[in-house]
């Protein structure tokens, strides 16, 4: 063995530690994927190679034949797993063996519950990686060698997974890496070959390279040991380049665990080759469940990209747009060359072509799981529900597919759930109803009880319930769907065409007109603090409430622009009241003009609430409640 040099001893990441203990604890049920992981490790590691040694071919050191090799040690109770890839430098390995780079991993941890069977389904949202090791070894020996580096400047990592690690200088003669397992006692079933060869072809088959095991033949005369032949064990070929008859369900989702870094299956994959004016191939998988940095801009997304079957990069962003993030799975072409980079692809034409068609198939795939697994959808759409909602802003092109695939709460449901396609909702519109009614607030409960929707509940019309904090800022963007409008119920002058006769629309005029003067005392009541006043057409119940105007911004997105630091544009709203409500009947025979004022007063602070806004003077509303209860009281 060579001699260390530079030995020394350093603690892992405090996330290292939670997420070491964590895989000891919870994965013992599937101890076997250690193996696909680290294969998956070793392949990418591979993959980078070959991609720079596209720029630098002295890299490969003559050894050109790139693959991974798996052998055992029964005596020894070791499994040893060994690649010719990149390999890493002193540094990297004390950055990759020793830290969680991934972002996302502080909310990875505060997820953590403590139930083994729940946090290793978080584990597999999270990717488990290199530490599998751990699950099945007691310790781990890494010896490693970054291609391009001289062979004294090889690194020896060593481990026994319990809060820290040694790392020293040794030298290696090849380029890669060779990880060895020092399984523990109860884990020498894996110190087999025909226990490895078969985790392999179940979980590995599709990688891309050869997967060699050692094949023991007869010794030669006059040798004491059996020589060793190696023999690959996996197809390796790359899946996609496979026609789709010849794949099974299974070789998709094990390649989408290797490619996406999950542990679960995915929900729903799609698989196509093109032909003629451009030529690729492109696997897109849909997750179970969304990652942790979902909503982290920065973090990595995108597709694996592959140049006529080479590796170029991870996480090609341009081929999708950004509401499609989550979009896991590869795009190989034939038409790009092999040192593009991230520039070029922004500005290419070709990936213009490309990213549309790819885009319209991810709709494609998403509108099939809609129409034909609604409830594998809706566990979709509560994962990835806020995420489709950029979509119109973002894809103007596509923005009718996209709405179609929208769900939202509505009247018609009594438990807030995002089921209601707009498809659906305009299947049992009332006869005569060409608008799509919602109002949007802060809860399902704060809407469900407005005002707003007094009218709609007599006349029987559903109303969508709109709110996630994007809602106002999608509806913005989306103007109709299927010819009809939408039309926000707490916005303008409410008119709901044909759905009101003629009668109510005469009767309506009639009450506004025998009620002139009460408007002319409401808006001096009121002053400032309103737009305009008018007689309400929308309530049936409550006094009163607030409209806003049909160009000023609602109360998302001024809390929106609050939150951000931007200035939010002055915008005063229009007090609508109730004339048949009996508090209005008294407020309109009230003589005293302070009395008057006050219980106006009142009621628009009410109306405010019932909005789900805050009041701009809580100590005045609340001086005016107590003047009236004790002159009521007397």
């Amino acid at each position: 063995m060579s001699v260390e040099t530079q030995k020394e001893t350093l603690g892992f990441q405090t996330e290292v530690k939670q997420l070491l203990h964590l895989m000891i604890h919870s994965l013992y049920s599937n101890k076997e994927i250690f193996l696909r992981e680290l294969i998956s490790n070793a392949s990418d590691a591979v993959d980078k190679l070959r991609f720079e040694a596209l720029a630098k071919p002295d890299l490969l050191e003559g050894g050109a034949e790139l693959k991974i090799r798996v052998s055992f040690d029964k005596d020894a109770k070791t499994v040893t797993l060994e690649d010719n890839g990149i390999g890493m430098s002193r540094d990297d390995a004390v950055t990759h063996l020793g830290t969680i780079a991934k972002s996302g991993t502080a909310d990875f941890m505060k997820h953590l519950s403590g139930d083994q069977k729940k946090d290793s389904h978080l584990i597999g949202q999270f990717g488990v990686g290199f530490y599998s090791a751990f699950i099945v070894a007691d310790k781990v020996d890494v010896f490693s060698r970054r291609a391009g580096l001289a062979a004294s400047e090889g690194v020896h990592w060593s481990s026994k997974g319990e809060g820290e690690f040694e790392i020293a200088t040794v030298e290696k003669a090849d380029r890669g890496t060779r990880i060895v397992l020092h399984l523990k006692s109860a884990e020498d079933e894996f110190a087999d070959g025909w226990r490895l060869r078969n985790i392999i072809k179940k979980y590995s088959d599709h990688i891309a390279l050869p997967i060699e095991l050692p094949k023991e033949v007869a010794a030669a005369e006059g040798e004491e040991q059996p020589a060793v032949e190696w023999e690959t064990v996996n197809r390796a070929s790359a899946l996609w380049t496979r026609p789709r008859t010849e794949v099974k369900d299974e070789e998709y989702q094990e390649f989408y665990k290797h490619v996406a870094h999950d542990f679960e299956n995915p929900l729903s994959w799609s698989h196509n080759k093109v032909e003629g004016k451009l030529e690729y191939t492109s696997l897109l998988y849909v997750p179970t469940r969304a990652p942790f940095d979902l909503y982290q801009r920065e973090a990595p997304k995108g597709l694996k990209l592959y140049v006529q079957r080479v590796f170029v990069m991870d996480q090609a962003e341009s081929f999708l747009p950004l509401y499609l993030r989550f979009i896991k799975g590869v795009v190989d072409s034939n038409d790009l060359s092999l040192n593009v980079s991230r520039e070029i692809l922004q500005k290419d034409p070709i990936i213009d072509s490309m990213k549309s068609a790819l885009t319209k198939r991810v709709l494609d795939m998403l509108e099939k799981l809609a129409k034909n697994e609604p409830e594998q959808y809706k566990g979709f759409w509560k994962n990835f529900g806020q995420v489709m909602k950029e979509g119109p802003a973002e894809d103007f092109a596509n923005k009718e597919k996209i709405a179609g695939l929208l769900r939202f709460a509505s009247t018609q449901g009594d438990d807030g759930e995002q089921v209601v396609g707009l498809a659906d909702y305009l299947a049992r519109a009332k006869e005569g109803q060409d608008k799509i009614y919602y109002l949007t607030g802060e809860t399902y409960a704060q809407v469900k009880n407005s005002p707003h929707l007094e009218v709609f509940r007599k006349k029987g019309i559903e109303v969508l319930l709109l709110t996630d904090r994007i809602d106002e800022w999608l509806m913005s963007y989306l103007n109709d769907f299927d010819g009809k409008s939408f039309v926000d119920v707490a916005r303008g002058d409410l008119d709901l065409g044909n759905l009101d006769s003629e009668e109510d629309k005469k009767a309506a005029e009639e009450v506004a007109k025998s009620k002139e003067g009460l408007v002319e005392r409401l808006k001096t009541a009121l002053g400032d603090s309103v737009a305009e006043v008018r007689v309400s057409h929308r309530l049936t119940d409550s006094p009163a409430i607030l409209a806003i105007g049909e160009q000023d911004l609602g109360l998302q997105m001024r809390q929106i622009l609050e939150a951000s630091g931007q200035k939010v544009p002055d915008s005063k709203p229009i007090f609508e009241f109730n004339p048949a409500h009996p508090l209005i009947e008294k407020l309109d025979n009230e003589q005293s003009d302070e009395r008057f004022g006050d219980l106006s007063h009142i009621l628009f602070d009410q109306a405010a609430l019932a909005a789900g806004d805050s009041l701009k003077d809580p100590a005045a509303y609340v001086r005016r409640l107590n003047k009236l209860l004790v002159e009521l009281s007397v």
